[in-house]
């Protein structure tokens, strides 16, 4: 029997006051949908149908990859309604599994024990137990058994005492699944039809309902307005950090570092306060993250220290590399191994050979740098004409100045010295020392201008 993941993704999220629809609102880096759409990968679906609604061009738009069924809730009627959508291409063999596309916190570890401990013929609710249950649907049981799921507003005082509620996942036969949705009504409260009917009609139908348990309330949150993204954002931060930590990175404070993507890590790797990673980030071994520092998209080697107040983008190293503090590496800076870059210091799209030293207030762009360079406090490489990016080559051990202007397309031999303050705009040969100055002139009778007075 294979297995049909249905996710509902239709909702508007009024309460998010935002123009962008509720799932696709962002998570640790990722919208909410992402986040369920990876749970389904994980579970190995034959078929992944998303309901959506508010915002559907968006939507489809931001999973253009992903393999996905994609079906209109043009009106939202309630859950049952978004399910009846989903259904008519879901293989009746299958059984189905439906999920909400804003509860991303769902483990797939979660999900796979629904399904296991669910005999194949049966159904099964996943619930949780909640000090405060206000606002949830009930689980009404008999005999240990789900008999109901009652809404909040058509609950009986009785009822409302009841502390374990429906997360809104649901696993269920297929072709039998077709069958009870098609004698959905709307006889309730909000007019609407409630997905959780269904349950009572499995009951009647004699089909056993599970209710399968979740490990915290916290797993199964939804997402409806900005306080309860920014409480599922912190959840998420410390699941991420204490998986890393449980590899033996360590942290200065766990409470206090982002990871907004994937980061993975070689052994014996501190990370400081106040760091930020964004997309793919790899950290080598022994390497150190100082306070302050957002890493995005960059690959870095074993024995790195990033100094504080860092930004980091697109970037690679070799090993035992020092950057910063306030050291800028755009994309496409690839520095090999011992290279140090130091405070206020930008690198773009330029590769750094092993052992040389870029240390001060410096800017170096589509450039080429030997091996054991020195580049002096104050150097520019002046890449761009106003319409063209053009590049500079450095030879290994080559020392330049403070205060050099590289004007690009330019050369500088291997072992040559660039005195400071030069400009250089042609080819500088090997070893020797060369320097591009104007004579000093000190201007007899020059006096300082002096501040025109208000009437």
């Amino acid at each position: 029997m294979g297995l049909s993941i249905i996710i509902l993704a239709a909702g508007q999220g009024k309460r998010m006051r935002s123009s962008l629809p509720k799932v696709l609102q962002p998570l640790a880096g990722k919208p909410l949908l992402a986040h369920v759409l990876a749970s389904a990968d994980a579970l190995a679906a034959d078929d992944v149908c998303v309901v959506y609604g508010h915002g559907g061009e968006a939507v489809k738009a931001a999973n253009p990859t992903h393999n996905i069924r994609w079906a209109l809730q043009a009106e939202q009627l309630g859950t049952g309604h978004a399910v009846q959508q989903a259904m008519p291409d879901t293989p009746g063999e299958n059984r189905v599994l439906i999920l909400a596309g804003d509860v991303p916190l769902l483990t797939p570890m979660t999900l796979a024990r629904l399904l296991s401990e669910t005999p194949q013929a049966d159904m099964a609710v996943l619930t949780v137990d909640m000090d405060d249950p206000t606002g949830y649907g009930r689980i009404v049981r008999k005999n240990g058994r789900v008999k109901c799921i009652v809404e909040q507003k058509d609950a009986s005082a009785e009822q409302r005492a009841l502390t374990e509620i429906n997360t809104g996942v649901i696993l269920a036969p297929g072709d039998k699944l077709k069958g009870w949705l098609a004698k959905l009504g709307n006889s309730n409260s909000q007019g609407e039809y409630y997905l959780t009917d269904v349950i009572a009609m499995a009951v009647a139908d004699g089909v056993e309902v599970h209710g399968i348990k979740a490990n915290s309330s916290v797993e199964v949150m939804g997402i409806n307005d900005k306080k309860q993204l920014a409480i599922a954002e912190r959840a998420l931060q410390a699941r991420l950090v204490e998986e890393l930590m449980q590899q033996g990175v360590g942290f200065a404070d766990p409470a206090r570092v982002d990871i907004r993507g994937t980061l993975t890590c070689g052994k014996d790797v501190f990370i400081d306060i106040n760091a930020v990673f964004e997309g793919n980030v790899e950290l080598g071994d022994d390497s150190k993250i100082e306070s302050n520092n957002l890493i995005r998209n960059s690959k870095l080697g074993a024995g790195t220290v990033v100094h504080s107040n860092c930004h980091i983008e697109g970037a690679t190293t070799g090993s035992h590399c020092e950057i910063g503090p306030f050291a800028r590496l755009r994309p496409g800076a690839e520095l090999a191994n011992n290279v140090k870059v130091g405070n206020f210091v930008e690198i773009k799209k330029s590769t750094i050979a092993d052992g040389s030293k870029v240390n001060h207030l410096t800017y170096i762009g589509d450039a080429e740098i030997g091996k054991n360079v020195n580049v002096g406090a104050g150097t520019i490489t002046c890449n761009y004409d106003g319409v063209n990016k053009h590049k500079t080559k450095i030879g290994d051990g080559a020392f330049i100045g403070s205060g050099v202007e590289l004007v690009a397309p330019v050369e500088v031999g291997a072992g040559a010295t660039i005195g400071a303050g030069s400009t250089i705009t042609r080819k500088v040969p090997e070893d020797g020392l060369t320097l591009e100055r104007s004579k000093q002139k000190s201007i007899e009778g020059w006096t300082k201008p002096v501040k025109k007075g208000t009437s």
